[in-house]
Parts: C-alpha cells; structure tokens; sequence
C-alpha cells in the first residue's frame, strides 16, 4: 500500500480537527467568502487594533482538539471557538526552531537564520511595515516574549527597514532580573529562559533600560512588580500581566505576545507539558475578557491566536513524541489559526490550507500596510 503524502496527512488532520470541532464546539463550515473592497474598508475603519498571540511550544490535536484531549483546553472550547473563525490547517513549510518560527511569522518569508544565535531576522516584519507605511511612533508595535532569544525579533535587519523601525520588545523575564537585587530564589520559576537549549542564555545588557521600561512606561514600581511576580506561578503569567499593563498604559495598535510554557515539554516531563496547555488555554481566554474590558480595544480588536508549529507524532521512530518537533512530518508542521473580532464571523471553522506566511499579508490587509516582501497572501476570510 502507498504511504500517504505530506499534504495528505495535513489535510486528513485538517478534516478531523473540523469534525471534531463542529460536533463539540458547535461551529460551521464555512465556504469560500469574497468580500468586495467597500465592505473591506469598512472593516478596516472599524478594526484598528490587532492582537497576534503565537500559542508558542507546539501542541498536538491528542492533548488539545481532539476528543481525548478536549478536556485540556475548555476555554477555548467554550469561550473563544464558538466566536471566532477558526482554520484547521495552517502549515508550517519552513525550520521547526521556535525563534526561527516565530520570526518566519512575524515577516511572511520562511526565515533560515540560526535558531540559537541572537540575530535579528532578515526580512523586514509586519512592526516595520506597520509603523513605515503609516507613520506611527515606536510605542504603537510592541512585542512580550518570555524567553531572552527572542531580544531581536521585533526589527530586521533588511536595508530599507530596520534601525529604528520595529517595535519595542519586553522580555518579562529581564525586566524581573533586572528589579531583582540580591537572592532569587523566590522568582526562580520565572526565570527558566530556554527548554530546548537551557545552556543559551544570550548577553544582554542594560539593567537601567528595563528599569527605566518598567517605571515610566509600565507605571509599575519594582516593589510593587516584585511583590506582583511572586504571586504567579509561570513565565506565561507574568508575560500576561505586561501585557494587560502595556495595554492600559500605551494601547498598541499592534501587539504580539508570545507563549511559551508549552514548551516545557522538551523536559520529558508529560504532566507538564499538560499544564503548560491548560495554562495557555486559560490565558488566552484571560487575554480576549482584556480585550473586550479595556476600553481602548474592546469593540475594535482583532485577536489572531496560532501557534508556531506542532509537536512529533508518538508512532514515528525518527521523533521522540510530544518531547520534540525534530522529524518534520504533518503533525509538527500542521497547526490552527483562530480569529476573532469585529467583522469576523462566529463558529465558523474552514479546513482550506493557509500557509504560515499568510500571516503578515494578513496583518496589512487589516491594518493597512503592504509587506511587499512577505511571501503569502492575505486570508480573505477574516477580513
């Protein structure tokens, strides 16, 4: 018998994810949509904030969407599908490194910079095109991401971009070091910086930067933030809680938030890496009540929630199960998109394949900016 094609496993995973969804969720099939350019632009008029959250680590359907892993991620089952359009196949073509993937997102192009080196991407990212094309300040695109490696992804380094026109990046793990003094042992389970690699840890400078981050720009105090981050009980919390303070002090128009808890798996450890699951489940749907609480988004928000890729197959010998994403095969690149906001349509789920690189081509339809150099196309269905 021949072995089924990559893109045959994508879209077989793709029409279980939808059949699962339609009978525990609630949603619909969608079909094709073509809107025509005044209902676009209505849209545009209304939707002036994006939110992207990467569902960073890679989850794979067992523990989340499919019926024995439902239990894992009810928020999402509950709260947030029956809202939003969600797509069942978005693929990932391009390295399975979670910097490298993540920056692949942030540009539309499939970046192949080192997934462990403290290098910026090459192509420009949607923060560049955002705030070159439509003149914003630098406090209006804003990345949160938990782990130090990923320092550099908010700006490119591409010749007509670059310097001076990303967006500014908080990592909430150093701006803790940096208001700690003395011992820390209190805080040592925020600050666990790479799971995959625990020995990168890329140099950093700056402690009178973050601080300076934390004070005038967060309007937190770093006693206040310290006494805060000794309640949370992972990165992802603490990741949040910038987020909702960013919001409330600055109000981006273009945030991007980047989880990463999940990735914990790569310590073998299943009940963790479970957790981790249930935590991202719990703070995405913290996030959307954000959204709909503040009053500088609720109402005219996009949320756009998709992790970076999946997790290896447990039936695969080249791989090592939920641990890691190393063999390449359809259920490390097959992932999910979900959407909502105001002009996207509830409960409605589509199994067409989109692409990563869709992502930013996305962001500027929405927001109104052309990324000229990204790869993929625009997803009409959420526009």
């Amino acid at each position: 018998m021949t072995e089924p094609s990559e893109g045959e496993l994508s879209r077989r995973l793709a029409s279980s994810r939808r059949d699962f969804l339609r009978t525990a969720a609630g949603v619909t099939l969608g079909g094709s949509v073509l809107r025509s350019p005044l209902v676009r632009a209505a849209n545009l008029a209304k939707t002036k904030k994006v939110i992207v959250v990467t569902f960073g680590g890679g989850a794979r359907d067992q523990e989340t969407f499919a019926p024995e892993g439902q239990e894992n991620v009810p928020n999402m089952m509950r709260e947030l599908i029956p809202r939003a359009t969600f797509f069942t196949q978005v693929v990932n073509r391009g390295i399975l490194g979670h910097y490298v993937a993540t920056a692949s997102l942030a540009t539309g192009v499939y970046e192949t910079i080192n997934n462990f080196a403290s290098l910026p991407p090459e192509h420009p990212t949607a923060f560049e095109y955002y705030r070159k094309a439509l003149r914003r300040p630098s406090s209006d695109a804003w990345v949160v991401a938990p782990s130090n490696g990923f320092n550099r992804i908010g700006e490119s380094n591409h010749h007509s971009y670059g310097l001076g026109l990303g967006a500014r990046v908080i990592l909430p793990k150093y701006l803790l070091k940096a208001a700690i003094s003395g011992p820390s042992a209190d805080y040592a389970h925020l600050l666990r910086d790479n799971y995959e690699t625990p020995y990168y840890t890329p140099e950093l400078g700056g402690n009178e930067f973050e601080l300076e981050q934390l004070e005038t720009i967060l309007k937190l105090s770093v006693d206040n933030f310290k006494v805060h981050a000794r309640s949370l009980s992972s990165p992802d919390e603490l990741s949040l809680s910038i987020v909702r303070q960013l919001m409330r002090q600055v109000a981006p128009s273009l945030l991007w938030v980047t989880m990463h808890d999940i990735d914990i798996a790569h310590a073998g450890a299943y009940s963790l890496y479970i957790e981790g699951i249930r935590r991202t489940d719990r703070l995405c749907a913290e996030l959307w009540k954000a959204i709909e609480q503040e009053p500088e988004y609720a109402g005219r928000t996009t949320l756009l929630i998709l992790p970076d890729f999946g997790r290896d197959a447990d039936s695969d010998s080249g791989g090592n199960g939920f641990q890691h994403h190393r063999t390449g095969d359809a259920l490390s690149r097959t992932t999910w998109l979900m959407a909502m906001g105001p002009g996207i349509r509830e409960g409605v789920v589509f199994d067409r394949a989109v692409d990563s690189t869709d992502l930013v081509p996305t962001l500027g339809a929405i927001l109104g900016f052309s990324p000229s150099l990204a790869q993929g196309k625009p997803i009409s269905e959420v526009l």
